[in-house]
């Protein structure tokens, strides 16, 4: 079997690739691979990293507040969608996958012309204009949240969710000491993607100092990378004996098993992560991501009693700290939560890919 993986811009738009194809060559080890994204992108930077082939493009995006620009963008999809109709005739895949992103464009429309069999997978509530577009030229398409089936062809669709969720809930459990954590406290888990969130860390730096006195709690801080440098030095004077600082964290999976209540982003990606595990979760939509989609993403979480949202704008020390001291310190509220968010999770969003493939 071939396939065409397509997608980019975001670590969300690559890492459930990553997913399906480690569980595609699982079972089927003889499948190739190709890769289409952007030129010195993220994705290709990771593709090389998991030795996985890959062919660049010179695509951009759509500027919204700059029409003028967008006479660029027509003039690179026209070459790119030139140059992914030669790839696609040489390579003969069985399957095209985009998985969202501005780059999966031409590679999915030139795929369909070519009659290819493609999918697209949408990860969010609201779907973006890219999936929007693609809908009526593909074969399925792909959702991982019911709410959004209604922007898309109905003989289309498939309810498979997010095939990293699955990923992570097959992840082998490690023991809690081998993570630099106690046995006996509870733990929060604290990451706001790889890139952090100035004014959300800010409001946990002065929140530090408070929390480390709950002596049967300890904190795991993900700052990003980004922010690490600056907080490591604001906590520096402080005495903080309960509170793990990191910039990043590779094996997330592994710190997840062992989190009594975790504060996040709403990304598809992590959203769907800790529904299959049923971890409680305390969400901070991102106010500065497209059509305000990860606000959209958390309403069926919120209205459903399976997590707790804090809009950023509304967020201080004093209510961020009385959500987190209210849950940690109520057993029955805590487990509340995690019965209902394990109620959204998918864990077999790979196999129902698969599925579709063999199908």
């Amino acid at each position: 079997m071939k396939i065409i993986f397509t997608g980019g811009g975001t670590g969300g738009h690559i890492y459930h690739s990553l997913a399906l194809i480690k569980k595609i060559k699982e079972k089927q080890p003889d499948t190739e691979i190709l890769y289409i994204g952007k030129v010195n992108s993220q994705e290709e930077k990771i593709c090389k990293e998991e030795s996985i082939t890959f062919i660049g493009i010179n695509v951009l995006p759509l500027y919204r507040k700059n029409p003028f620009k967008n006479i660029k963008t027509m003039f690179s999809f026209f070459k790119s969608y030139q140059k992914c109709k030669r790839i696609i005739k040489e390579f003969k895949p069985d399957w095209i996958i985009g998985t969202g992103g501005y780059v999966s464009c031409p590679v999915i429309y030139a795929g369909s012309k070519k009659r290819y069999k493609t999918i697209i997978h949408e990860q969010n509530a609201i779907p973006g204009l890219t999936n929007r577009f693609l809908a009526k030229y593909v074969s399925k398409v792909a959702i991982s949240f019911p709410s959004s089936a209604k922007y898309f062809p109905s003989h289309k669709v498939v309810l498979t969710g997010n095939p990293r969720a699955q990923l992570v809930y097959e992840t082998k459990r490690v023991n809690k000491r081998e993570l630099g954590l106690s046995d006996s406290k509870k733990c929060l888990l604290i990451f706001m993607g790889s890139l952090g969130a100035k004014y959300v860390n800010e409001t946990i730096v002065k929140l530090l100092p408070l929390l480390n006195k709950h002596k049967d709690w300890e904190i795991v801080f993900v700052t990003g990378n980004e922010h690490f440098d600056d907080i490591k030095h604001k906590v520096s004077s402080m005495k903080l004996s309960n509170i793990h600082l990191k910039p990043y964290i590779d094996n997330m999976p592994n710190y997840y098993q062992h989190a009594d209540l975790v504060i996040c982003r709403a990304g598809a990606t992590t959203l769907s992560e800790i529904a299959a595990l049923g971890l409680a979760a305390i969400l901070i939509p991102s106010p500065y991501v497209t059509n305000n989609h990860q606000e959209k993403n958390v309403q069926a979480f919120v209205e459903s009693k399976s997590a707790v949202m804090i809009r950023e704008k509304a967020l201080n020390e004093t209510i961020l700290y009385e959500t987190i001291r209210s849950l940690l310190e109520n057993p029955y509220e805590l487990r509340l939560l995690r019965n209902q968010i394990f109620k959204q999770g998918i864990r077999d969003s790979c196999d129902r890919f698969l599925m579709i493939i063999d199908g």
